[in-house]
């Protein structure tokens, strides 16, 4: 004998994200991160989330930043190349915030002094 499937529902029960309300949320949030503005000695309640570990050393943390700005840099790249207007230039002055941000933290490696007493990657000549 054939088992006949039931029908599916009519209407699809939404999922957790269309059960959020986003002005809910903006109640929450924006006296915690307003208080936290007035007052920056206020621990910020959402800093358990991440953690870095306290003994990792300078340059990894540099090269790890450095990494993160570079996929920013590539994310809002490609980002701006979908979008018009007043949106794109946003987009393309995020991208070049990351682009700078990512320069300064590689000199910062450049110049970072390693424990056996010798610099960060040399710098590259262009001759």
């Amino acid at each position: 004998m054939k088992k006949i499937p039931p029908a599916p529902p009519e209407s699809a029960k939404p999922s957790r994200a269309d059960d959020i309300d986003l002005s809910k949320l903006s109640d929450i949030t924006e006296p915690l991160v307003s208080a936290r503005l007035r007052n920056p000695n206020r621990p910020d309640p959402v800093s358990h989330v991440f953690t870095i570990l306290p003994n990792v050393d300078k340059e990894t943390l540099l090269c790890h930043a450095s990494e993160t700005l570079a996929s920013l840099n590539v994310m809002s790249t490609d980002l701006a190349g979908d979008l018009e207007s007043s949106r794109r230039n946003v987009a393309l002055a995020i991208q070049q915030l990351a682009a700078m941000a990512e320069l300064l933290v590689n000199r910062a490696l450049d110049l970072l002094e390693l424990p056996d007493g010798s610099r960060g990657t040399p710098p590259t000549s262009n001759a």
